[in-house]
């Protein structure tokens, strides 16, 4: 079964460290971007962060630029978001999604996506 899953997420304190994890399932990240975006409860949904297939560009949002950092590992397997500097600000609910043959070049990630996952739970507390 082709699918995405999300890890990682938790309670953590503001001015801590959380790594987001989001494994492909049936596929492989090879020729795909993926993005990392977040939902608090009342907000719209913010792209925060995209990695072109073949890593060529990336793109983070202005709040979270200098704190979050996308990566993917050698296996093209799994895309990670590590996040410092935590505010409460970002306590939200994070997803990642694939799109086959995107680039993101500086811009947020946009639909339609192939594939997306159920999200993980991350806490901010000040």
């Amino acid at each position: 079964e082709v699918q995405l899953v999300e890890s990682g997420g938790g309670l953590v304190q503001a001015g801590g460290s959380l790594r987001l994890s989001c494994a492909a399932f049936g596929f492989t990240f090879d020729d795909y971007a993926t993005g990392w975006f977040r939902q608090a409860p009342g907000k719209e949904r913010e792209g925060v962060a995209c990695i072109s297939r073949n890593d060529r560009s990336t793109y983070y949002a202005d709040s979270v630029k200098g704190r979050f950092t996308i990566s993917s590992d050698n296996a093209k397997v799994s895309v990670y978001l590590q996040m410092s500097s935590l505010e409460p600000e970002d306590t939200a609910v994070y997803y990642c999604a694939a799109r086959w043959n995107y680039y993101c070049d500086g811009y947020e990630m946009e639909a339609p996506y192939d594939y997306s996952g159920q999200g993980t739970q991350v806490t901010v507390s000040s």
